[in-house]
């Protein structure tokens, strides 16, 4: 299956207006050019060159920024999938497939940044990072989505899929991905590629040919590779 995306890293803009996602870059340039988060709205637009009125039309608070960066990856992500012509043919599987193989390379653009939120906060645990909890809604969401989806074109009751219990494992398994992506010091993180579709099609055909209490139980067991 072809993944070839044109896909940008944050980059700080030259245009005098300042947009939401010039913010952004300024954001992810302060913190990796200063190695720290910035202690308020204040130092952090004084460093930037931005207005604070103009920072507070699009975010109330430095942690509502980190979000909307978490944000920018999916929506960045979700747009680069659906331009694909081919994309609305696929199987709910192929579908997956590209999403999380795209996400990972979103990522891997912005990947200093990432690293190094997520170890500075590693205390917390991926589960507790405040900034992943919209991620966590628009993937649960993606997800739903697909499934019911793909139920809608099934008869039988006993084939559908369980949307909430899906979108839940799919969330696990995005974290699952993300811990090893992280660690991934494979040439072109192909190893991460390869943790996606092992683990996409190891939940297809868990979820088609497995009963409910098995499914817990792999849940389970993505919780505690993910969080342990």
């Amino acid at each position: 299956m072809s993944r070839k995306f044109k896909i940008k890293a944050f980059m700080p803009t030259k245009q005098k207006k300042v947009t939401s996602e010039a913010i952004l870059s300024h954001y992810t340039e302060y913190v990796l050019e200063h190695e720290k988060l910035p202690k308020s709205v204040y130092k952090f637009c004084k460093v930037a060159g931005i207005k604070e009125a103009d920072f507070y039309i699009y975010f109330p608070s430095i942690k509502s920024l980190e979000k909307s960066i978490w944000q920018h990856f999916y929506t960045n992500t979700l747009s680069l999938v659906t331009k694909n012509e081919a994309y609305e043919g696929f199987s709910n599987k192929d579908k997956m497939l590209t999403f999380f193989y795209t996400m990972f390379e979103v990522l891997t653009l912005n990947r200093s940044y990432v690293l190094f939120v997520l170890e500075n906060e590693k205390q917390e645990g991926l589960k507790k990072l405040a900034p992943l909890k919209g991620l966590r809604k628009s993937i649960k969401h993606f997800t739903k989505d697909l499934i019911e989806d793909g139920n809608a074109e099934k008869n039988s009751r006993l084939t559908k899929h369980n949307p909430q219990l899906f979108s839940e494992g799919a969330w696990l398994q995005f974290l699952f991905l993300l811990k090893f992506w992280m660690n991934d010091e494979s040439a072109g993180f192909e190893k991460t590629d390869m943790a996606i579709e092992k683990s996409v099609n190891t939940i297809f055909d868990v979820f088609d040919n497995t009963p409910l209490d098995n499914i817990l139980d792999f849940g389970k067991f993505l919780y505690k590779e993910t969080f342990c």
